[in-house]
């Protein structure tokens, strides 16, 4: 049992354990906290998404399930996109037997029993991108990634593999995450043995270049670097792309990355300014 970590002490976990974080826009309150108190905390609970591009819907959720969905996302390219932070519309109701063994740390879960706690409450929740099918393969870069953020967080609060859980264990209703859930607390177990490794040197961010240099048809590889990062944050607008050329594709791309700092009428013209490029973090070359 914990008190939930700060979202600044959980990135600088997860950065210690080596874990590749994308931030998004206002993760840090953006939460169900309304709904009901966020803790104590008793461990992390894993899902899968069943299907694709799920970015918007883990942060935004549906209007029968409201977001957030999860503190983070995992894609399949190994990154932890942090979407929320707080309570998270990610567990559900489960089983206060199997809420015991994880709060005692028991090496083997009982069978779920009826759906009588509030797992939002009492679990950190992060959706792993897959289809969930078995036939959809979990790259080795996202197993890592899931590992390492589920040691970052146990590391934090003192905890064993054995507080890291599925969403299957929790509830006979679900059957996620589609892997074995043995196979991964011992890779969480053996990286809890070791000293955290350092996150690899920070990415270099591409400096602003001023907003001039955002003219149609100017070509340039950090015109798909923009483009690329636009696309991570769910701003992108593209029927094709995006490519090396600035064009109005993008311009509607970056607004939209305006609107979602908060910029509104003209302000979200579109245009690059030094804040909202800043904010993008666009990576160098």
């Amino acid at each position: 049992m914990a008190t939930p970590l700060t979202a600044d002490a959980l990135a600088r976990a997860l950065r210690g354990e080596g874990v590749a974080l994308s931030e998004h826009a206002n993760w840090r309150t953006h939460n169900r906290n309304h709904k009901g108190p966020w803790g104590p905390v008793h461990g992390v609970m894993l899902h899968h998404t069943a299907g694709t591009d799920s970015l918007r819907l883990c942060r935004d959720g549906t209007a029968a399930l409201p977001g957030p969905l999860c503190v983070g996302l995992i894609t399949k390219d190994g990154t932890l996109h942090l979407l929320g932070y707080g309570r998270t519309n990610h567990a559900g109701p489960g089983s206060a037997a199997v809420l015991d063994a994880v709060r005692a740390e028991r090496s083997t879960l009982p069978a779920p029993g009826p759906d009588a706690v509030d797992g939002n409450a009492r679990f950190y929740g992060f959706e792993i991108e897959n289809l969930g099918n078995g036939r959809d393969p979990y790259p080795a870069a996202q197993l890592a990634a899931v590992e390492r953020l589920s040691a970052a967080v146990c590391r934090a609060h003192g905890w064993s593999a054995a507080s890291v859980i599925a969403h299957k264990e929790w509830t006979r209703r679900k059957i996620d995450p589609s892997f074995p859930m043995a196979v991964m607390r011992a890779r969480i177990d053996a990286l809890l043995g070791d000293r955290p490794t350092p996150c690899p040197t920070p990415v270099a961010h591409a400096p602003f270049p001023g907003a001039a240099f955002f003219v149609p048809g100017r070509r340039s590889e950090l015109v798909t670097a923009v483009g690329r990062r636009l696309v991570a944050e769910d701003c992108g607008r593209y029927a094709n792309g995006p490519g090396p050329v600035w064009t109005r594709a993008d311009v509607l791309s970056y607004a939209a990355w305006q609107r979602k700092l908060g910029y509104v009428g003209a302000a979200a013209d579109g245009i690059p300014g030094r804040t909202s490029w800043d904010r993008l973090r666009v990576p160098r070359d």
